[in-house]
């Protein structure tokens, strides 16, 4: 008996704790979106500065999820498969945006690029930049944040997977580039498109380093998760939670694709003899 109501009480307090802190707040702002009706939430989107809000988060979506791409391949490609030094010095700076605030992030770059005291801002003054209160901070500080994903995905599934096949794939003649696009990729193509749906959730739904390099101007520098707090601070409730709701479907569609790959990792996983 004990061990009976101890299987059902666990699950039964994990499922009221997910509840309380995830559930109940999610519904609040389903139903705060819909209080008024769909015709009044339909016309919220008609909202300039919602539009461009939209539209600067897929720009600063768009730039910093191939970039990470690109560089988490690199880096995950370089750790799995050589010894150099500074390696773990690399997997350090790699796992930074995880340990430090996004805040702390914008607070870095405004003080390497500001236009008056920062580092780097003469530099940047002098060839006409505009770095900080302006897309291109944005951009860098989405960067940041993002950075960590896709090669933390990718990093271990190479070293699971070991290199006898780029071995092989050299001694018959294959280049460096050919090994890469016809053997490595494509045994990672899972990882990859994992850290693709984490890096852009994350990036989407970036609010601490962009607030602090943005300024935070609407219809200017103003993300939609920005747009999401100023226009609550405005007392717009109803242009708030609809926003809000844009946000959280995209976090809902995010965790089913997540779902998804775990699944089809897991399947690949069961039929593969060799594992």
């Amino acid at each position: 008996m004990p061990q009976l109501s101890a299987s059902i009480l666990i699950p039964l307090i994990a499922c009221l704790y997910v509840g309380v802190i995830i559930l109940l707040p999610a519904l609040e702002v389903v139903v705060g979106a819909f209080a008024k009706g769909l015709g009044p939430f339909l016309e919220n989107f008609q909202s300039a500065e919602l539009r461009s809000a939209v539209l600067l988060t897929l720009r600063c979506t768009v730039i910093a999820v191939p970039a990470n791409t690109i560089f988490g391949l690199a880096a995950a490609t370089a750790i799995a498969r050589r010894q150099f030094p500074g390696k773990a010095l690399l997997l350090s700076v790699i796992d930074l945006p995880f340990s430090i605030s996004p805040v702390v992030v914008g607070l870095m770059l405004v003080l390497l690029y500001s236009p008056t005291n920062g580092l780097l801002g003469g530099i940047v003054s002098s060839m006409g930049w505009k770095i900080l209160f302006s897309w291109p901070g944005m951009v860098l500080a989405t960067i940041i944040v993002t950075l960590p994903f896709m090669a933390r995905e990718v990093i271990p599934l190479l070293e699971e997977e070991g290199w006898d096949q780029e071995e092989a794939a050299r001694t018959l003649g294959a280049s460096n580039w050919q090994v890469f696009w016809k053997v490595t990729l494509p045994s990672v193509r899972w990882a990859v498109l994992y850290g693709l749906i984490l890096t852009t959730a994350r990036a989407l739904g970036e609010f601490g380093a962009v607030a602090v390099v943005s300024g935070n101007i609407a219809g200017r520098t103003q993300t939609l998760p920005l747009f999401v707090e100023d226009a609550y601070k405005q007392y717009n409730t109803e242009l708030a939670y609809g926003a809000a709701l844009v946000l959280g479907g995209v976090g809902l569609i995010s965790l089913l694709l997540k779902l998804f790959l775990e699944q089809m990792l897991g399947g690949l996983r069961d039929t593969d003899p060799s594992r």
